[in-house]
């Protein structure tokens, strides 16, 4: 699908379908579309029940016009309006405008003068295309259509750059994540990393079980032991000219989930396969920022590991001692992803970034805290979450901060024969696995926790999700950064 600026008159423009955004306020006046179109529409909306709610649309087929289908889109009231109403909008347009098998289409909205609107909705196109069917063997006709091309009217070459790399990493990431265990494991995972590398340009180390061995991390280790996969730590640089800053994403890459020895019920052991979120996340963040031409330096880290059971597996009252030397003892080997967390941070910490954000796939207890549509935030600095949260909000990925200041919480990872405990029970689970991170985090380093148990994966089509992973955190990361160049000096 091709995405290009249409800077004319939405009344001259010609073909396949035109889709108007607009708000409840909008519905009196379609004179912009022109005379041959306006008298029309504004007919079918006074016999419709159409009053332009956020995510509902009027379709109206025109046989003998010079546009064959004019889609209206709701975006609700004026003042309520956000970024996300524009790319749920977009989605909608895309997903409807295939069922029709059109070919090109033109995106309109008298209402664009919001910051971003136009990335929006390029945005919102190409993830409302996104289609996971590489396994079918029997095609569907009608789902596998795809629209030629779309133009935003108003945009600028620049939105629609941005808009599609942010859109198309998320792709990437849901793509990734949608793969079954049976192919991403550990080592083609980390084989991912290095051919993103050599399209990028950028530096890939990738360290293998012995290497791990000798670095210390006894934490990926003894997670992986299990499985005929082992583990792998992946090392990515992106490194301009003179770099201002230097920022470290770091993903939790359990590539499959049994639970090890504490084994996982079955109903809870499907989708596992997206335990390996946050370490997509990772390789889709560093894919796009290779793109982006940003004035940070960037290292991205994943600890990559199968969790099994079998004769080599990690148990309950075992002892390990992690890279940064604190000792943590195992109460469930199902609360893995800290255990490989730990090690990756610590390695992390080690190259001086100014500041961390790890994304992971980490608690059922975020999920039963927040819902399924919420991601937790917990963090060591306030203007740090201030300005990620902030993000957030514009990208439409839903996050909430949750607090790690609870001393009496606290003690509830303290273990009587080692430094630490990997599960401390049920209750503030998220909070509680948050706190064992910081554990690992250096002195002096900025630190942002995404639980994103939860919001990686959804069972149901909504806006420009469909059922299957999500890639969801991956734009705000993206978004995040860009508004943190726009700062300048000042903001760094």
């Amino acid at each position: 699908m091709d995405i290009k600026a249409y800077m004319g008159s939405a009344s001259e423009w010609s073909g396949d379908a035109l889709a108007v955004f607009v708000s409840e306020e909008d519905l009196g006046d379609f004179r912009f579309l022109g005379e041959d179109i306006a008298n029309l529409i504004s007919w079918r909306v006074s016999e419709s029940s159409f009053k332009a709610q956020k995510d509902t649309t009027l379709w109206t087929c025109l046989f003998d016009k010079r546009v064959k289908h004019v889609f209206l889109v709701g975006l609700g009231k004026e003042s309520q309006f956000q970024l996300d109403d524009f790319r749920r909008a977009a989605a909608l347009v895309v997903k409807q405008a295939t069922k029709e098998r059109c070919r090109d289409v033109l995106m309109v909205s008298a209402r664009d003068s919001l910051r971003g609107v136009h990335q929006a909705m390029v945005e919102g196109a190409v993830l409302g295309s996104y289609k996971f069917s590489k396994y079918k063997t029997k095609k569907d006709n009608g789902n596998e259509w795809e629209i030629e091309r779309i133009y935003v009217k108003g945009s600028g070459e620049s939105d629609i750059k941005e808009g599609t790399v942010f859109a198309e990493s998320q792709n990437f990431v849901r793509d990734l994540v949608n793969e079954p265990g049976n192919v991403i494991n550990p080592v083609s995972l980390a084989e991912k990393a290095k051919k993103i590398g050599e399209e990028g340009n950028l530096e890939v180390y990738v360290y293998d079980e012995n290497q791990l061995k000798e670095m210390g991390m006894m934490g990926l280790l003894s997670v992986g032991g299990a499985s005929k996969t082992p583990p792998r730590l992946i090392h990515m640089i992106y490194k301009p000219q003179n770099p201002v800053e230097k920022i470290a994403f770091v993903g939790k890459g359990i590539t499959f989930d049994s639970g090890g020895l504490n084994i996982k019920p079955s109903d809870f052991m499907r989708t596992m396969k997206g335990d390996k979120a946050g370490a997509c996340n990772v390789l889709g963040l560093m894919r796009a920022i290779a793109k982006m031409d940003l004035p940070f330096e960037v290292h991205g880290f994943i600890g990559a590991a199968e969790n099994m059971p079998g004769g080599g597996a990690y148990r309950p009252d075992d002892i390990i001692r992690l890279r940064n030397g604190k000792t943590v003892e195992i109460d469930n080997t199902d609360a893995e992803g800290r255990v490989t967390l730990a090690d990756v941070l610590s390695y992390a910490s080690e190259q001086n970034p100014s500041c961390i954000i790890d994304m992971a796939t980490l608690t059922g207890a975020c999920a039963v805290a927040l819902g399924e549509y919420t991601a937790g935030v917990f963090a060591n600095d306030d203007e740090l979450v201030s300005d990620f949260l902030a993000t957030a909000k514009e990208t439409g990925e839903r996050m909430w901060q949750l607090p790690i200041d609870d001393e009496r919480l606290r003690k509830k990872i303290k273990s009587p024969v080692a430094d630490v405990v990997n599960s401390a029970g049920r209750y503030g689970g998220a909070i509680t696995a948050a706190m064992f991170l910081q554990e690992f985090v250096g002195e002096g380093i900025k630190w942002l926790h995404v639980d994103m148990a939860g919001t990686d994966n959804t069972k149901e089509e909504y806006g420009y999700y469909i059922k299957g992973a999500t890639g969801f955190g991956v734009r705000t990361c993206l978004a995040w950064l860009r508004e943190k160049e726009r700062k300048g000096p000042a903001g760094l």
